[in-house]
């Protein structure tokens, strides 16, 4: 029987500048994994659920007839009348170097938790095998949903279902560091598997040995540590185990086309190999392999025919 995943999180519409040309397409970091999770896996192995709040409008419909094509279950996905996705826009300077522009306070990704339909999907949610969810997806919640998204992930894990965290932190989106290191601290003490991104964690907790930053994160109850490191080699700390190295694949410098997607690319061939019987060090392998192909094309979703076999 397939086991199933549902990745919480928020997909925008992304705008983009180079020239006088703008291209419009979608964007985020939990679709991005969501759509490489089920890219590298059978459906009778892994169902991939989406779960987010859109708008009624024609982006949103485009947005949910995207995600369909990939195989992702769009099924608790809500619709909101009063709400329209969230926006950003990208703009790339004569050097290549890019600035981000959001409108996002009022995206309806921000209020699934508040609707009438909520305590119905959350019921549901709380049968699965895994639930997944970035830094950002607990970041653009008000308090209060905050407290109904932990609520479900612990009933989850008491149903035996696992959690998945992927650090993802973005200053801007926080009220201060003090509150995301309590909101993190939280997170991970119902956290079965956790990415961090080392550069990340740095900015969150200042610069620690890296062994001090697997303890800590240990220490908070995280069975499965998975160390993010860029180009560098990834590390897995699995508990009661030596920590694992996995090497990073190589690229000549001309290959990096654009590294938007690396980080959550990674996580999606990390888990489509773990959580369909592979070990940490294949699965870390796999998750090299992905970011280091989606990395050699622009854009965040790459042409379904340059992933790798």
């Amino acid at each position: 029987m397939s086991k199933k995943i549902a990745v919480i999180g928020e997909c925008m519409i992304e705008l983009s500048q180079k020239g006088a040309e703008v291209s419009r397409g979608f964007g985020g970091d939990t679709l991005n994994t969501s759509v490489y999770i089920a890219r590298q896996v059978a459906p009778e192995a892994l169902t991939v659920n989406y779960v987010t709040a859109l708008g009624t409008d024609s982006f949103s419909q485009q947005m949910l007839e995207a995600w369909q094509e990939e195989q992702v279950d769009t099924t608790l996905i809500q619709r909101m009348e009063n709400r329209l996705p969230g926006l950003y826009y990208i703009e790339t300077d004569s050097t290549g170097e890019r600035t981000f522009y959001y409108w996002r306070n009022e995206a309806a990704a921000k209020f699934w938790l508040e609707s009438p339909d909520a305590p119905a999907i959350c019921e549901k949610l709380a049968t699965f095998d895994y639930l997944y969810l970035s830094g950002i997806s607990l970041a653009i919640l008000s308090p209060e949903s905050r407290e109904k998204l932990f609520a479900l992930l612990e009933r989850c894990r008491a149903n035996g279902g696992e959690n998945i965290f992927d650090n993802n932190y973005r200053p801007r989106l926080w009220a201060s560091r003090e509150e995301t290191q309590q909101v993190y601290t939280r997170m991970l003490a119902c956290t079965d598997i956790a990415f961090l991104t080392l550069d990340d964690e740095d900015a969150l907790w200042g610069e620690k040995p890296v062994d001090e930053l697997i303890a800590r994160t240990r220490q908070a109850g995280v069975t499965e540590v998975v160390i993010k490191r860029g180009a560098d080699s990834c590390l897995v700390a699995m508990a009661g185990e030596e920590v694992v190295e996995v090497p990073a694949v190589k690229l000549a410098k001309e290959k990096v086309i654009d590294t938007t997607a690396a980080g959550d690319s990674f996580s999606a061939g990390y888990l489509a190999v773990r959580l369909t019987g592979g070990t940490p060090e294949e699965a870390a392998r796999r998750g090299h392999l992905t970011a280091s192909t989606v990395i050699q094309y622009r854009g965040a979703i790459i042409p379904r025919e340059a992933m790798p076999a």
